[in-house]
């Protein structure tokens, strides 16, 4: 006789016995919420020790559905009644007793959902108001700084999260912190909104006035799909994505030959009929080390070969090559609605100028390290 003969099975078992041997967890319920240049919300509660922030969201109450929870919750904790949830981005199981959560509560395991709660306007911002006895402030931060401001856990689901909204890449799954299923591309390589501070400058459609140097040329890169090519720049604290491009060096005769050498030696690109779409003020040079004002080009090109991918002499290690829509790009480069508008005319100029079709939604693609062949 096995061990296992004399246990009964649990379809035998009476309803009260059967219902006592099934799994129990806590449920809980979170939202991600971002300003217009891609932030992600976080509130900081009165009651955690440690002083660890929070996505807003709470447990789930005997008898509630997770989505009630989180509704429920986006109101008490800002006061925000008309946010929709489009999505569920991310499922996570914790163990039982896992030591990120609540410290000296005996926890028998539990399974929080995160919703997208979507992008507030400005004047839904201003409309935020805060439970002060559970709620001592409130704050949007790039996602590499909210995952200083979490528990451990938490910045993982957070980062799993937004970027199943960022990359289109459908309900992230994971156990303790961790993918169960495949990882996709931005998880990968730790890729991160880059926040540029001159995000809202407009986009100056006429040519370069003359005596104002032009000391940046970065391009739309359009594949035969419709898509664009981003580079990740690998850094410590993750990889900050960047159309290809760069600083117009004294050996450059042109901008255009400062794209074609920099997407060359990064994104391993080759280039075709790159045309001018307009360009952005940069009146201190700061971010160069106070150049003086100067003016950041902005042009849309055809990639007709993408080689193997070249490795960054700082870190080791290759440049990621990413595929996205332009819609997405301009997510990930953190440039808000001026971002979105520079992206749709990319995108109107590409089908226009070189008869490439819309790009459709799909989730971002990693192009193989080897290069790939474009048809």
């Amino acid at each position: 006789m096995s061990p296992s003969d004399d246990v009964t099975p649990r379809a035998a078992l009476p309803a009260a016995q059967y219902a006592a041997s099934r799994h129990a967890a806590w449920l809980g319920a979170a939202a991600i919420i971002t300003d217009e240049v891609g932030r992600v919300l976080l509130v900081h509660p009165t009651y955690r020790e440690d002083g660890s922030w929070l996505l807003p969201g709470g447990v789930v109450e005997p008898g509630e559905h997770p989505h009630v929870t989180c509704r429920r919750e986006v109101i008490e904790e800002l006061g925000l009644s008309d946010l929709p949830l489009s999505a569920v981005l991310a499922v996570h199981s914790f163990s039982r007793n896992h030591p990120d959560l609540q410290p000296g509560t005996p926890c028998p395991g539990e399974v929080r959902f995160v919703f997208d709660g979507g992008t507030l306007t400005l004047d839904q911002v201003a409309a935020i108001r805060l439970p002060r006895e559970e709620l001592s402030e409130y704050a949007f931060l790039e996602s590499r700084e909210a995952v200083q401001r979490l528990r451990p856990v938490d910045g993982q689901i957070m980062l799993a999260a937004y970027r199943a909204r960022l990359g289109n890449t459908g309900t992230a799954h994971l156990a303790d912190g961790r993918h169960i299923l495949g990882v996709p591309a931005l998880d990968r390589h730790d890729v991160h909104v880059r926040h540029w501070p001159l995000w809202d400058s407009p986009l100056h459609r006429g040519p370069v006035p003359e005596g104002l140097p032009v000391q940046q040329a970065w391009a739309w890169c359009f594949a035969p799909d419709g898509r664009v090519v981003l580079v990740t720049e690998p850094g410590p604290r993750g990889a900050l994505p960047m159309l290809p491009g760069g600083i117009v060096a004294r050996t450059d005769a042109t901008p255009e030959d400062t794209l074609h050498r920099e997407a060359a030696k990064e994104a391993r690109l080759t280039l075709a009929d790159p045309v001018r779409l307009g360009w952005v003020l940069d009146e201190t040079g700061e971010i160069h080390g106070g150049v003086r004002p100067n003016a950041r080009l902005r042009l849309a090109a055809r990639v007709t070969s993408v080689a193997a991918a070249a490795v960054d002499p700082a870190t080791g290690h290759p440049f990621a090559r990413l595929l996205t829509t332009p819609a997405q790009a301009a997510a990930l480069l953190g440039w808000g609605p001026p971002g979105a508008c520079q992206a749709q005319l990319a995108a109107e100029t590409a089908r226009e100028r070189w008869g490439l079709p819309t790009a459709r939604s799909a989730a971002i693609e990693e192009i193989p390290a080897e290069g790939m062949r474009l048809s």
